[in-house]
């Protein structure tokens, strides 16, 4: 497994810096925020504004807007269950259930030891073979209900 320096917040402010006469990206900072920390600390807003030049609203405006934003620590996997038209309609809502039965954790949150968070997906791009789950960067397409404990197993 490959282990790739994570840059502190420092760090992803200052290259998210803006240089006149560019308007700041609250959105872009914001991503490598999370990027850098696994997530955005609402403790970081006042810092992320002052280095943006905006305030502290506007961030946190941005950063409530955005789904993919968050504002608590992930899980060390992320599964992500594609809602999209194809997977609705091929069963989708049943993969999450089951996916939600076999971690016990409800979307959005994360399980006790910290294994798997659980996010719903407006669309993953992968409809020819929907359902489709998201386990960290890995795309798993015509999900069952019934394959969910293989498919997390090698996550365990």
């Amino acid at each position: 497994m490959t282990t790739r320096h994570r840059p502190g917040l420092a760090e992803a402010l200052e290259y998210c810096r803006p240089v006149p006469p560019v308007k700041s990206n609250i959105l872009k900072t914001l991503l490598a925020v999370q990027s850098a920390l696994g997530h955005v600390p609402t403790s970081a807003i006042p810092q992320i504004a002052q280095v943006l030049g905006v305030t502290d609203a506007q961030v946190a405006g941005v950063l409530s807007y955005y789904s993919d934003l968050r504002t608590q620590s992930p899980g060390r996997h992320l599964i992500r269950v594609c809602m999209g038209e194809s997977c609705t309609a091929n069963h989708g809502g049943r993969v999450l259930r089951a996916i939600q039965d076999h971690v016990r954790v409800a979307v959005g949150g994360r399980t006790l030891e910290g294994r798997f968070t659980v996010e719903k997906m407006s669309c993953a791009g992968n409809c020819a073979v929907s359902p489709t789950v998201m386990i960290d960067e890995d795309l798993c397409g015509r999900v069952t209900p019934s394959e969910v404990p293989s498919l997390l197993e090698p996550y365990t």
